[in-house]
């Protein structure tokens, strides 16, 4: 006798998601609206949300929107319950000019998407050490700032404050400053334009005190992590703990999702981009993909121009072949991207020769 398992037709499955709630529809193979239903964004709303699809058929794959984002932890437990799960863009706006815009109809569109093609993107798993990165690199992100504001305020009021006090901090460094501002006693009294500058910046030399000591512990923590992740992309020349946190949390703990290094390149914005006309053949920069990744790149480029012999003999050999220096760091950008992904996907780095970047 015949299960019902090998009779039950194919569906996809499709998934609008929203902070506490997610609404999942089901399409047949050939995308015939088959149903739909809301369920809570919580762990018995992800397993019901599962058994609810499975209860259709037998479950080819699921779009999900905001893998990144509300739809996180949904991906999680598809995952580890074997489901295919695939990233999938929020409709245009022209689609939804034209179709109108409500949860049932995105899932379903969610759905259409994963079984027409247009979407094939496989998310981050986040379920390992560069999930832990990149939780704590924004943490220290955040702490950076504040410091920085804190000491743009202190120089702000040194600017206008009494003589006796800007007296008292000429000259000091960064470091003397403040902890001289943090030892102030302001008094009591604080109706004093005096004693209240010197209350304001005793609070605010304190508070980037305590922000100094919370990025040291986070670097602390951070570095191991990076090293553990991924120990061959801090040997690649150029490459710190900050950069290599920005890649790692770019490519995910899954960079294998990467189809292959032209790929890794086009998510880091270091492709080219023809920028030919007529007699003119050239390719330019490209203004797309993940910012803080290409941002990355372009520090371990001025690293490896300022500092790397063979980097300096190849930006000097093309600079008298007529290339302008955007260009030349386009193509070292290209080539550092290959450099990386071979990195993040293999244990073995191999140093090739510059020209293939170009």
């Amino acid at each position: 006798m015949t299960s019902m398992t090998h009779n039950a037709p194919q569906i996809t499955g499709g998934v609008d998601t929203h902070g506490l709630t997610h609404h999942a529809a089901v399409i047949d193979s050939i995308g015939r609206h088959l149903a739909d239903q809301e369920f809570p964004a919580t762990i018995r709303g992800y397993r019901d949300l599962l058994d609810w699809t499975r209860s259709h058929g037998d479950l080819v794959a699921v779009g999900v929107e905001g893998t990144g984002a509300y739809g996180a932890e949904l991906t999680r437990v598809l995952t580890a319950a074997g489901v295919a799960v695939v990233d999938v863009d929020r409709p245009d706006r022209t689609t939804r000019r034209m179709k109108g815009k409500s949860d049932p109809i995105d899932a379903y569109a969610a759905a259409t998407a994963v079984l027409s093609g247009r979407a094939t993107g496989i998310p981050k798993s986040r379920d390992g050490a560069v999930e832990a990165v990149r939780v704590l690199r924004i943490a220290r992100r955040s702490a950076v700032k504040a410091r920085t504001q804190a000491m743009n305020q202190i120089r702000g009021l040194l600017v206008s404050a009494p003589a006796i006090l800007r007296e008292q901090t000429t000259g000091l460094d960064r470091a003397a400053l403040i902890r001289t501002l943090a030892r102030l006693r302001p008094g009591d009294d604080l109706s004093h334009p005096l004693a209240a500058t010197r209350a304001a910046l005793r609070r605010l030399a304190r508070r980037h005190q305590t922000l100094d000591t919370e990025i040291t512990e986070l670097d602390a923590e951070l570095g191991p992590l990076t090293r553990q992740a991924a120990p061959a992309l801090l040997e690649l020349f150029g490459v710190g703990p900050e950069t290599a946190g920005q890649l790692l949390t770019s490519a995910g703990d899954n960079p294998e999702r990467m189809r292959s290094e032209a790929a890794f390149a086009h998510l880091t914005a270091a492709a080219p981009i023809p920028a030919s006309s007529g007699r003119t053949h050239r390719h330019r920069l490209n203004r797309g993909g993940d910012r803080a990744a290409n941002n990355a790149l372009h520090t371990i480029v001025l690293v490896r121009m300022r500092h790397d012999e063979r980097t300096r003999a190849y930006v000097q050999r093309r600079t008298k072949e007529g290339l302008s220096k955007k260009e030349i760091m386009r193509c070292l950008k290209r080539f550092v991207a290959r450099e990386v992904y071979h990195a993040l996907t293999t244990t073995q780095v191999t140093q090739n020769d510059l020209a293939p970047a170009a």
